[in-house]
């Protein structure tokens, strides 16, 4: 009998504790809602000008979008559409500052800043001038060209590490190249550039990382044109180490 009060003692404390528990639990919830209730009630016309804000700048942005952004962009594809046929015609001169009727790839970009065709125009401004032999120039336009293109992208980056290779800075191709393999790797872009920063690093001395790229050409991109040849390169560059 004493056994069964004790035990019949202890589960009514510990009950009694469970509730004292949830009732000081929703004390505690009730106190927070009614503390949340007087900070919006104390700062409701601000609370208000904030999403007055939002909303005012929400709306701005969608109207800028349809009623300028998206007819800029329009506008912008089709003026250069003729410098993009200069371009594929290698009159680089013609594609990068227009003819009396049609604007070059300069304009477009002065013009139409902000659109998917002044990014798209920067990258054929950097090729254009890397073909007329304006290798800083080059640079600067390919390096303010964004793009998640797996093809561009690449090529925009190998472009840039060919400037650098035409200005003498072997250091920056070698890591403009390696860049353009790893970006978006691939069995078109990536051993090409692969190749070419393997070379580069050669002209630097660095037979150690040539070696290592070489290596990962045979391995990963044995079916490429680069990857046919390779063998040779690697025993240039391990004789190179002895």
């Amino acid at each position: 009998m004493r056994k069964f009060l004790e035990t019949l003692s202890i589960k009514y404390i510990m009950t009694k504790k469970k509730h004292e528990q949830a009732s000081d639990a929703i004390e505690n919830v009730e106190e927070v809602l009614s503390r949340s209730e007087q900070f919006i009630e104390d700062n409701q016309k601000v609370i208000t000008a904030v999403i007055v804000i939002i909303i005012a700048v929400v709306g701005i942005y969608m109207g800028y979008k349809k009623y300028i952004l998206e007819p800029k962009e329009g506008n912008a594809q089709s003026q250069m559409f003729v410098a993009a046929q200069y371009f594929e015609r290698d009159s680089f001169n013609l594609a990068l500052n227009g003819d009396v009727n049609y604007p070059g790839f300069l304009a477009i970009i002065d013009d139409y800043s902000g659109t998917k065709a002044a990014n798209l125009a920067k990258y054929y401004a950097g090729i254009s001038y890397l073909h007329l032999g304006s290798f800083q120039e080059a640079i600067n336009y390919l390096k303010d060209f964004k793009s998640e293109d797996k093809m561009l992208k690449p090529i925009a980056m190998g472009a840039i590490g060919d400037a650098y290779m035409e200005l003498d800075n072997k250091a920056e191709a070698a890591k403009y190249y390696k860049k353009a393999a790893e970006v978006s790797k691939n069995d078109f872009t990536s051993p090409i550039f692969m190749m070419k920063a393997g070379q580069a690093y050669e002209m630097l001395g660095n037979y150690d990382d040539a070696l290592t790229i070489y290596k990962d050409i045979k391995e990963n991109y044995a079916a490429s044109a680069e990857g046919r040849v390779i063998d040779k390169y690697i025993t240039r560059a391990e004789k190179k180490l002895k």
